[in-house]
């Protein structure tokens, strides 16, 4: 008998999620990807530059384990969590991804036609990329904090201004996909 690899279950991955928050409020430390690449950047000199870096990151090094602990986790899920087959998607979803542009739709998580290496470095991707990753930054520092700051230790903890931050995440995203996304592809 074949053993398939699946991702774990809701029910393994959600306690684990929330181990580890308990752990994060208990030692009082949050959570967040925005506050581990600001260590980064602080670690890697742009505090001289930047007021924003210019920071004791010492103190803030533990983020790099959680950076780490993500690498190092998106590997196992990706080598050994994944499960390769096709994607069940409705039809009326594979018409649409067909008609803009997405040939394979459904037979891969992420579709070539934006995550090959021939579409990221193209004019298109590399424009993309730079406005989005602009975008992105931006937004956390303006809303003070990331998408899994806000959504996990913001909202676990009962923070209005998270639940704010995660209504607008959530808004721009339902903008993006149905409004923006059609005009780019």
């Amino acid at each position: 008998m074949e053993y398939i690899l699946q991702p774990w279950p809701w029910y393994i991955s959600g306690p684990c999620i929330a181990i580890v928050m308990f752990l994060l409020l208990y030692f009082g430390r949050t959570f967040g990807m925005s506050s581990n690449l600001r260590t980064m950047c602080a670690l890697g000199g742009a505090g001289k530059r930047v007021a924003f870096f210019n920071y004791d990151w010492k103190s803030h090094k533990w983020n790099l384990i959680v950076v780490l602990g993500a690498i190092v986790g998106g590997f196992i899920a990706h080598f050994l969590l994944s499960n390769p087959i096709d994607i069940a998607l409705s039809e009326a979803t594979v018409t649409d991804l067909k008609a803009l542009g997405f040939t394979d739709a459904g037979q891969h998580l992420l579709p070539p036609e934006l995550f090959s290496w021939d579409a990221v470095f193209s004019f298109k991707g590399l424009v993309i990329l730079i406005s989005g990753g602009f975008l992105v930054g931006f937004g956390t520092r303006y809303a003070g904090g990331c998408t899994s700051g806000h959504a996990i230790t913001g909202l676990s903890s009962l923070q209005l201004p998270s639940l704010i931050a995660v209504v607008g995440f959530f808004l721009g995203g339902l903008i993006m996909i149905h409004l923006i996304f059609p005009i780019l592809f």
